[in-house]
């Protein structure tokens, strides 16, 4: 089964480093977050992705086509002009890298990578810059269990500041630090879908957000199912969610499922 990530957005809020790079090619840790939820996907043995390229694609591009130079030890011989890889390593990994337009919005994008998802009846979506240690096995299940077209996980972000408890006379009776939010589920990607979902991204779809039209027309249709994790989301939108990602890999990546 197939796995399709959008990386093709400006990541105009976090632009000290996407003026750069893509988001998706921001590091954590030293590896590329694509590189992370690329990760995530592997450990349960998904291990075929299309990257849907856009804003500065060539990126990601020059990183897969130099995997090695950038993940090994190399020695080069400039009087041959050759290179050789020490403590080589196979990662299984097999990547389709589709330029869908540096404009596009997602709907598009994920409309031009139908020819590459033929014969698959059910494919996974997700964003370049959102971690999680959603169990994916257990996702498909669901999924295939509720008969929808699509399936979304559904997450409760956690509040950006702490939150002070406080009793009627004003006084503090405690601290909850960065609790989640009021109840309410949000779109956190790791999506499944199946075929039928092209039929709902017909015409020109290169203005037109997944998360919008497409979307709620499976929604009026009774075709989206909701996938609730309670564990470990974090996107990356801002430079503290990057600073935040870095300091979680170096004591306790939540979403490193992998060994």
């Amino acid at each position: 089964m197939k796995t399709v990530i959008f990386a093709g957005g400006f990541g105009s809020r976090i632009s000290e480093e996407s003026h750069l790079k893509p988001k998706p090619m921001i590091e954590i840790g030293g590896k590329p977050i694509l590189w992370h939820i690329m990760k995530i996907y592997q450990h349960y043995g998904f291990n075929e992705f299309i990257i849907c390229l856009g804003y500065k694609g060539y990126v990601i591009k020059e990183y897969f086509a130099n995997y090695f130079l950038h993940n090994c030890d190399v020695s080069f011989d400039l009087s041959s002009n050759e290179m050789t890889v020490h403590k080589n390593f196979a990662d299984d990994l097999k990547v389709t890298l589709v330029d869908t337009g540096s404009h596009t919005m997602t709907a598009g994008r994920l409309q031009a990578v139908k020819e590459y998802l033929a014969g698959e009846d059910t494919f996974m979506l997700t964003y370049g810059d959102g971690v999680s240690d959603v169990d994916i096995n257990q996702l498909l299940s669901f999924h295939k269990e509720s008969g929808k077209i699509c399936t979304v996980t559904a997450i409760q972000p956690v509040a950006k500041f702490g939150v002070l408890d406080i009793d009627d006379s004003g006084a503090v009776q405690g601290f909850v630090e960065k609790p989640k939010k009021d109840g309410s589920w949000i779109n956190g990607g790791f999506f499944v879908l199946n075929k039928e979902v092209f039929s709902y991204l017909e015409g020109d779809m290169s203005d037109v957000m997944w998360e919008q039209n497409p979307m709620r027309q499976l929604q009026k249709d009774n075709q989206i199912a909701a996938y609730q994790h309670d564990g470990f989301w974090k996107s990356m939108d801002i430079l503290r969610d990057k600073v935040e990602l870095e300091s979680m890999w170096k004591n306790n990546p939540k979403w490193k499922v992998w060994k």
